[in-house]
């Protein structure tokens, strides 16, 4: 049996006690085919952490389901590029998120007085985790970012929200 099987099954056995995590396993998602057609699913992986795996330009990128910023649900969002790097944006507030690192992105402004105003692209850090995809013989797993490090989309991985309390868009205040 190769590591992949092994993997596949290891994941998928219901018998297990629910496993840490921070497994180091490759999960598997589906068969690539089946993203590319779809262009993005969603998963809970290891019964812990809701990913987003979407197919864009021929790549394959994961990451948390739900933005960093309120929970939106960013398998709704659409993929753009600024400054040269791609970003889904998120259909709640907009906010962008590179699709390589999880950074987020905002218009910075060094001389609000100088007239025209002069914006560019700068990064708030890496707000949104992003996961390892690896494709075997047409088979796509995600491994989870196992860093210790606290990430802001972190705030969204509990039961609380991942049981429908984020289903519609919150409502603005007056």
């Amino acid at each position: 049996m190769s590591s992949e099987e092994e993997t596949s099954q290891t994941s998928s056995s219901s018998m297990s006690p629910p496993p840490s995590c921070s497994s180091p396993t490759a999960h598997f998602i589906g068969k690539k085919d089946d993203i590319v057609k779809a262009g993005r699913v969603t998963k809970l992986v290891n019964r812990c952490r809701d990913v987003l795996v979407l197919y864009h330009q021929g790549q394959l990128h994961a990451m948390d389901m739900r933005c960093y910023h309120a929970g939106g649900a960013l398998q709704h969002g659409d993929i753009e590029e600024f400054n040269g790097r791609l970003c889904i944006v998120c259909p709640w507030h907009k906010y962008k998120i590179t699709l390589e690192e999880g950074e987020g992105l905002y218009q910075a402004v060094d001389d609000p007085t100088t007239k025209p105003l002069r914006t560019y692209w700068r990064s708030k850090g890496i707000k949104q985790r992003i996961h390892k995809v690896t494709e075997v013989n047409g088979d796509v797993y995600v491994t989870l970012n196992d860093s210790s490090e606290a990430i802001e989309s972190d705030t969204y991985q509990t039961e609380r929200f991942r049981t429908g309390s984020l289903t519609t868009q919150p409502k603005p205040r007056k």
